[in-house]
């Protein structure tokens, strides 16, 4: 697994005190752009999968799955949960780039397990107004990979429902465990 305490940047005399993290990854960017050479890939998945998953710094996906540059779409929110979003994401993704199966992550110990739609009450009092979206918070990661299979299956945008999985990736092990969707 890569941290960002190991990420080479190789540009470190370049980074003074006073540069942001976002300074740090404009000039890793140019680093990486001077040995870049168009791979010559289409914007289509080679394996016409798209995954769903959790935004968490811990999961670095592409490793925990063996995937390589174009094999995927990678859709990441916070919980791995089909938002209305993430619906619009899959429906492009099938319609006009051609992936026919959907892969769900969600993992253990998620912040969301600890938030409740509450968050919302306190965004509104902070800030004067309520955000319009769900904080889709949950505490059976399971059961939340089931609601999230199940709303990829029921969604008329999505015409490719037949292959839909979902797992829970364990942080402590990297291993993936598949949720029965019918339990």
């Amino acid at each position: 697994m890569t941290t960002s305490a190991s990420v080479p940047t190789g540009s470190e005399s370049a980074i003074t005190a006073g540069d942001t993290v976002t300074d740090r990854l404009v000039a890793a960017n140019a680093q990486y752009a001077e040995a870049f050479a168009d791979p010559g890939m289409d914007a289509r998945p080679v394996l016409h999968v798209a995954v769903v998953a959790c935004m968490d710094a811990r999961l670095d996906l592409h490793a925990a799955l063996g995937l390589e540059l174009g094999d995927c779409h990678t859709i990441r929110n916070a919980g791995g949960v089909v938002t209305d979003d993430v619906i619009r994401s899959l429906t492009i993704s099938q319609r006009k780039l051609g992936t026919r199966s959907v892969v769900l992550i969600h993992h253990t110990g998620c912040g969301l397990e600890s938030l409740t739609e509450d968050f919302r009450n306190e965004l509104e009092a902070e800030v004067g107004q309520r955000p319009a979206w769900a904080v889709e918070s949950f505490r059976d990661v399971d059961q939340d990979v089931r609601q999230s299979m199940q709303r990829v299956r029921t969604s008329p945008f999505v015409p490719h429902t037949d292959d839909v999985r979902g797992f829970v990736f364990d942080v402590r092990t990297g291993l993936l465990r598949e949720v029965d969707p019918a339990s």
